[in-house]
């Protein structure tokens, strides 16, 4: 087995957009296992920390410390990520996922083994060749899930993945999320539902205006947050 790239640490961590700090400072200590739920009001800077993490945005400032000796290219090739409005190739289910995997270098008799278990994992065994262009949403999102499980990736960023879809879509793709870490996919997922964070999380992150306020286990942060911006969150309520 490869050296794992996780347990995850960032430090002070600093972002900034025209002299904006949409970040301001952020210190984290992400766990190896299980779905870390990133929770909190629009604006508190969920995606952006998640982009950072993935690589997808260079910090102003501190530090996003992957465990291991690891190149910047090397950990991106360990990761995949999902979108809330998934992008798909003009092609049919199983060519999106086999082009995913081609890039990321499987070949033979791995890359149409990869397929077969990405289909089976995310229930599109069924319409493996229907375009993606006429797939509901529900099924694009997905697609897009089975592209991401299967390169084999140790960490799977998600930012809001099932906002835009309807209960049920919602459950099968939960359903999915849930197999991928009881597999030993970590997921690292932005959320605004508490509910879905009741669901999937093990530990979850607040943010509020560029600041983690709490990181702490699922059951306790939703028992009792400490802070009452967190609090107000829980209960549905708005914070100025």
């Amino acid at each position: 087995m490869l050296p794992a790239t996780l347990p995850l640490h960032v430090r002070e961590l600093v972002f900034k957009i025209n002299g904006v700090r949409v970040l301001d400072g952020v210190n984290l200590d992400i766990p190896a296992a299980g779905c870390t739920a990133i929770l909190g009001y629009n604006g508190a800077g969920k995606s952006v920390l998640l982009r950072l993490l993935h690589g997808l945005l260079t910090p102003t400032s501190g530090a996003i410390e992957w465990s291991g000796d690891f190149k910047p290219e090397q950990v991106a090739q360990r990761q995949a990520m999902v979108f809330q409005s998934p992008v798909l190739l003009r092609r049919s289910v199983e060519a999106n996922i086999r082009y995913a995997l081609t890039k990321r270098g499987f070949k033979g008799h791995d890359r149409v083994s990869q397929i077969e278990q990405a289909l089976e994992q995310t229930n599109l065994v069924d319409i493996r060749q229907r375009h993606a262009r006429v797939l509901s949403g529900g099924e694009r999102q997905r697609v897009a899930i089975a592209r991401a499980l299967a390169v084999k990736p140790e960490v799977v960023f998600l930012d809001e993945p099932t906002a835009s879809l309807d209960p049920a879509a919602t459950i099968v793709i939960e359903n999915i999320l849930r197999g991928a870490t009881n597999g030993g996919c970590k997921l690292i997922a932005v959320t605004q539902s508490v509910g879905q964070a009741l669901r999937l999380a093990d530990d979850i992150v607040f943010m509020h205006r560029g600041k983690v306020i709490e990181h702490t286990q699922r059951d306790e942060f939703l028992k009792a947050p400490k802070s009452a911006v967190a609090r107000a969150f829980v209960e549905g309520k708005l914070y100025e």
